[in-house]
């Protein structure tokens, strides 16, 4: 028996979703989310074999959804998407299967018979190794995030990108400053780098990266580094390696 979740905001699309996957031998719908929060719950909770995926949810993306799970541990994925050039060429690249709203009763049936297949122990590597590749494709040359999810115990929160002052890398997670406010993200400052607007976070060391809106000032500090003052007060240290973009900071 194939466990399959459904995760889509739309009441109506859930429902066709349901409809079409009833029809089908050996599946057993397990639940249905309509946010990122509550698929992520589902998923740790009920164990599906396959997640029907909607891109676009209140709460993120289910790019989201991979993002902090872990595509390790991932079941199979059946992305549901609006049509979007951009993730139909990644999904059809990266061979990671999707249907298109609306969507065809049939196109998802074959789907889900896909990554039936792919769930078999033999193919677990190569689902991982997909969805890695797509979701850094996507960091990398997909839409800039408006938020970052942060997990918080049982809870999701949304933080907006432009309330962020720096951030700083703590081993394999990353710090974001907000005012009084810190937040302790499961991603590498590297990584998140490739995710965030080149022209608004500005990499000044190999463990910080500011809000280009926060500085107020660039003082010169002998060896070549610099000290820049954030709004509030902060003040960081660049490292020698950022000589060059801080000066380029300063030319702009």
């Amino acid at each position: 028996m194939l466990r399959l979740l459904i995760a889509d905001d739309e009441p109506l699309i859930r429902l066709g979703v349901r409809r079409a996957l009833e029809a089908m031998a050996e599946v057993e719908i397990i639940g249905e989310c309509g946010t990122v929060e509550d698929t992520l719950v589902a998923i740790e909770t009920g164990r599906p074999d396959v997640v029907v995926l909607d891109v676009e949810m209140p709460g993120g993306t289910g790019f989201d959804v991979v993002r902090l799970l872990d595509p390790a541990r991932m079941p199979a994925v059946v992305f549901v998407t609006a049509f979007d050039a951009y993730a139909v060429r990644a999904f059809e690249v990266h061979a990671v299967d999707y249907v298109l709203k609306p969507f065809d009763p049939e196109r998802l049936q074959q789907a889900v018979e896909r990554a039936r297949a792919r769930i078999r122990p033999q193919a677990d590597g190569a689902l991982a190794g997909r969805l890695l590749a797509l979701l850094k494709e996507h960091d990398e040359h997909g839409p800039r995030p408006d938020h970052i999810v942060v997990r918080n115990g049982e809870r999701f929160d949304l933080v907006p990108v432009d309330t962020i002052d720096w951030i700083e890398a703590a081993d394999n997670y990353v710090e974001l400053h907000c005012g009084p406010a810190r937040h302790l993200v499961a991603e590498t400052l590297t990584r998140l780098e490739r995710r965030l607007d080149p022209q608004q976070f500005l990499r000044v060391h190999r463990s910080r990266m500011v809000n280009r809106s926060r500085i107020v000032s660039v003082h010169v500090l002998v060896g070549g580094t610099y000290e820049l003052e954030l709004r509030g007060g902060t003040r960081l240290t660049s490292g020698r390696q950022y000589r060059q973009a801080v000066q380029r900071l300063i030319r702009t």
